[in-house]
């Protein structure tokens, strides 16, 4: 028999999902849903109530604000992000790079999260606290051997760095809290549709089971890494 979804979580722990529309969202969502241990968990998105909208400040403010008392949290997972949209794809060349192409893909990968951080990492749990934000492998520096992918890549490794900075900040004044950039691999969803995401990716319930098996054994000594689905720790 498997031991519960999330065991160092205390009984009866509450989380947060941000982006609970999109595939992985929803199948995080679900999964703790079915954890007898959960006691609430709430999704968060641009039509939820309260809502979030990345590209409203106030918007994210105010939910944080209304959701203080239904607090602590013990798990905040931030599962937003654009690599494309109807307007662009990921730019291949410099010659494709556009001003609103480079906004909207900060504003989603980066602004929105940098601001969550700000007002949700104080509804963590001072106990046992963990909050993940979905990053990707391809924003490591280090890493990138094949260039391309210009706003995605660099919006993703601003986020690394949002994280990495906020974790140093978090271990002075939330000492239990765990601050982590997760890559969730390749999964079949809208985000990697036009990659061959659905020949090459594996289901959002599955990749959202891994990285809840992943949280699940994290520590404070964790905090400010970069993580993959796998547990593998990745290079900034």
């Amino acid at each position: 028999m498997s031991g519960p979804l999330l065991g160092s979580m205390p009984e009866g722990y509450r989380a947060l999902v941000v982006a609970a529309g999109g595939g992985i969202g929803a199948a995080f969502i679900q999964k703790l849903q079915s954890d007898p241990r959960c006691a609430q968990v709430l999704g968060l998105g641009r039509k939820t109530v309260p809502a979030i909208d990345f590209e409203q400040e106030a918007s994210i403010a105010a939910a944080a604000a209304e959701l203080a008392p239904l607090g602590p949290f013990q798990l905040i997972i931030n599962a937003a992000g654009i690599l494309h949209s109807p307007e662009f794809m990921p730019e291949k060349q410099l010659a494709h790079l556009s001003y609103t192409q480079l906004l909207s893909t900060f504003t989603i990968n980066t602004l929105g999260p940098a601001l969550l951080l700000r007002y949700f990492s104080p509804l963590l749990d001072r106990q046992r606290g963990v909050m993940a934000m979905l990053s990707a492998k391809v924003g490591s520096i280090e890493d990138n051997r094949l260039g391309g992918w210009y706003s995605y890549r660099a919006s993703k490794a601003a986020l690394n760095m949002l994280i990495k900075t906020a974790a140093i900040e978090l271990r002075r004044s939330q000492p239990q809290t765990v601050l982590v950039a997760l890559h969730p691999g390749t999964v079949s969803s809208a985000l990697s549709a036009p990659f061959r995401g659905a020949e090459i990716g594996r289901p959002a319930a599955v990749a959202a089971a891994e990285m809840l098996a992943v949280l699940d054994g994290l520590t404070p000594a964790d905090s400010g890494h970069f993580l993959s689905y796998s547990g593998e720790r990745l290079p900034w």
